[in-house]
């Protein structure tokens, strides 16, 4: 009885701890003054983001990876252009915003707690500090 609880109340725990790094995504926020608004630049002409657009597909890395999802550079561009402005400012945001690269230490993080969990709850034996609930 003492083992099904233990066990119950383990599972509940990794669940919850997995769930709490879902949204890995860094947020940042910060207070802005009235002058730093008035001064702000003005969202791309959807021309000007559209054309980023074709550049990026036009880039031979970015049609390599088209060709392995299944999608060759004209549909791609026939897409492009079948976006409404509105969808192509938005997308051209999303694009600048995007990380140059991964990030190593949520992964190594993520990573550690789940071999610790599987440890703990005896199907592995990786980290001679825990004890097994089985």
């Amino acid at each position: 009885m003492k083992k099904a609880v233990l066990r119950n109340t383990s599972s509940a725990l990794l669940v919850t701890l997995a769930a709490l790094w879902l949204p890995i995504a860094p947020v940042h926020a910060a207070l802005i003054d009235t002058s730093s608004v008035a001064t702000m630049q003005p969202v791309a002409p959807a021309a000007d983001a559209r054309q980023q657009l074709r550049d990026l597909l036009g880039r031979e890395d970015v049609a390599a990876l088209l060709q392995e999802q299944g999608l060759d550079r004209a549909t791609a561009l026939a897409r492009v252009e079948a976006l409404t402005d509105a969808e192509v400012n938005q997308l051209a945001q999303h694009l600048d915003q995007l990380p140059a690269g991964g990030d190593f230490l949520t992964l190594a993080f993520v990573t550690f707690m789940v071999l610790l969990a599987t440890d703990i709850l005896g199907f592995t034996k990786i980290f001679p500090f825990t004890r097994s609930v089985r």
